[in-house]
């Protein structure tokens, strides 16, 4: 499944079990179709059933899962511990060069023994201070995590995007959100991986025209990220991709 063909279907669907599958669906055609998300700073009241907090919805292998619960790892784990902390998307080997306390390194180790390897972690920064969480992981030694960081940061903001209509029960559809010609232009163009160099130069505009052009339609869109208000203005059908 394509990350575009992923948005489509995510718009349509109402339930999380669907939702969820087809992230990991997407997700495993990146070759990482080991998948949790996890509510990190707030309770969701909405999870797949049999999940604990912070849990919401994941698939990784029910051994792992259960010695993870049983053992409170989620109290210690360095995934829950320091993504609040973290803007950008990240790679669990990362973790490792920070000064981990013993029982958070064998959390690592014992996470990679159960069949989660090279995994990749995106924090999701929302509003009134409520951090999300979602991690992929491959089971394969040789994955390479940093070539997908991207692609797996556009599927967790949208999964994410989507879960939210379902969790507050309100479509965006319903809320008006009118952007400027230029604020499209811009914001199709970061869609299609463009920095705003290169938009300044296609749109023979500034730089810093095109990021005031950015910010306005971010605010409009109520977020902080490029990537979000990427994602909303096509679930929005506010912007369209060739």
């Amino acid at each position: 499944m394509e990350i575009f063909e992923f948005v489509e279907c995510s718009n349509r669907t109402k339930s999380l079990p669907e939702l969820f599958n087809l992230l990991v669906k997407a997700a495993d055609k990146e070759g990482f179709g080991q998948v949790a998300f996890g509510a990190l700073t707030y309770h969701e009241p909405v999870h797949l059933a049999g999940n604990a907090a912070p849990a919401i919805a994941l698939n990784f292998p029910s051994d792992w899962t259960n010695h993870y619960f049983e053992h409170k790892y989620y109290e210690v784990d360095p995934v829950v511990v320091f993504t609040p902390g973290i803007a950008r998307p990240f790679l669990w080997a990362w973790l490792e060069q920070r000064h981990l306390e013993p029982k958070q390194q064998r959390i690592l180790h014992e996470a990679n023994e159960a069949g989660l390897k090279n995994g990749v972690s995106v924090p999701l920064h929302g509003p009134w201070g409520r951090v999300a969480v979602v991690s992929f992981a491959s089971g394969c030694e040789g994955a390479d995590p940093e070539a997908k960081l991207g692609r797996l940061n556009a599927l967790a903001s949208q999964f994410h995007v989507a879960f939210t209509d379902i969790s507050q029960g309100a479509r965006f559809a319903n809320v008006p959100v009118r952007l400027s010609h230029r604020e499209k232009d811009c914001l199709t163009w970061t869609a299609q991986g463009k920095s705003s160099w290169d938009i300044g130069m296609i749109l023979n505009i500034s730089e810093n025209t095109v990021n005031f052009h950015v910010k306005n339609a971010m605010r409009k869109l109520d977020t902080t990220s490029r990537t979000v208000a990427v994602v909303k203005s096509i679930r929005l059908n506010l912007i369209q991709l060739p």
